[in-house]
Formats: C-alpha cells, structure tokens, sequence
C-alpha cells in the first residue's frame, strides 16, 4: 500500500471513531447496571450478637471479611437470615450440610470468627456472580488463650480472650509520654 491509501484509511477510522464513540457510550450508559455481591460488612454488623466486622483485599486478590460471633446461636441466626439464605442460594443452588449448619460447632457460649473469602478476578458478566468467582471459603475459628494486643487488637474488644495481656502501646515502644 502506498502513503496515501494509509492516510484514507487512518482518516476513515478517526472519522468512525469520532462519530461512533457517542452513540457507543450512550448505549453503554443505557444498559442496566450488573448485579453486584451486597455490602456484606452492612449486613453482618445489623445481625443479632455480631461483635465486629472487618474487610480486607489480601495480596492474592481475595476479598476477605472477618465477621466475630458472640456464640454458636448468634452465628445460627446469622445462617438463616434472609441476607445469608439469598447468598447461600446463589452460590450453593439448594446444596446443605446433611447434619445440618454448625453441628461440629460446641454450644458453649464461646465466641467465634468466621472469614469468608472469595476470589473474584474480574467483575461479573451480565450480573452472574457466581461466573465470575473463581473461590469461595468460609472457615471458622475461635480464639485461644493467650496472645499479645499493644495499643489495640485485630478482634473487637468485645471479643474475650481468656489470658490476653494487653497494655498501651507506649509500653511496647518504651514512650514515657
């Protein structure tokens, strides 16, 4: 090709660009936003006997939230909140525990942490969250006696941790302040 049929056919395609880029980005705007995973973080602090939630995005890309549970039946009425039910639906298509939710969980008044992950590593096509996930967890843990919180913890103070010693963090760093 010669330089003049390149120069034609760069002018056609600024042209098609020029005149194509509104009616693109007006169709783009008239489509109905997807669906979006709802503000978990929202939904667990509004449960009965939630004592704090936190959310983090980790190195690998998950998206992580700690939700800390009073005990057993705090969690219990969490799982079958309308909220979680919706999700669990979404996620598992009808698919339950035979022995039922937290069985091997101990009813002794005990708080517990769940932390649920999810990898996600582009947006949702169409509003198919699920498409979209390519990993899900949740894991649940409680805490042990012991440990070390100076100047604050990871877990709400609410959260008892039998044998955790906690000071100030100018006892830590040596502040006389």
């Amino acid at each position: 090709m010669n330089r003049h049929t390149l120069r034609e056919i760069a002018a056609a395609l600024v042209v098609v660009v020029l005149v194509g880029s509104p009616v693109l980005l007006a169709s783009l705007r008239a489509q109905p936003p997807r669906a979006a995973l709802p503000d978990l973080v929202a939904l667990l602090k509004a449960s009965p006997g939630v004592l704090g939630v936190d959310a983090a995005r980790t190195a690998s890309g998950k998206q992580v939230v700690f939700a800390w549970f009073e005990n057993k039946q705090a969690m219990l009425t969490w799982y079958y909140s309308e909220p979680h039910q919706k999700l669990m639906q979404q996620f598992s298509r009808g698919r339950r525990r035979p022995e039922g939710p937290l069985t091997g969980i101990p009813d002794d008044g005990r708080p517990v942490m769940a932390i649920a992950s999810l990898t996600m590593p582009a947006p949702p096509q169409d509003g198919d969250i699920k498409a979209a996930t390519t990993q899900i967890a949740i894991e649940l843990y409680a805490p042990l006696p012991g440990g070390l919180a100076a100047g604050g913890r990871f877990a709400p103070s609410t959260v008892k941790v039998p044998g955790l010693l906690e000071m100030p963090m100018a006892s830590v760093s040596g502040d006389t302040k």
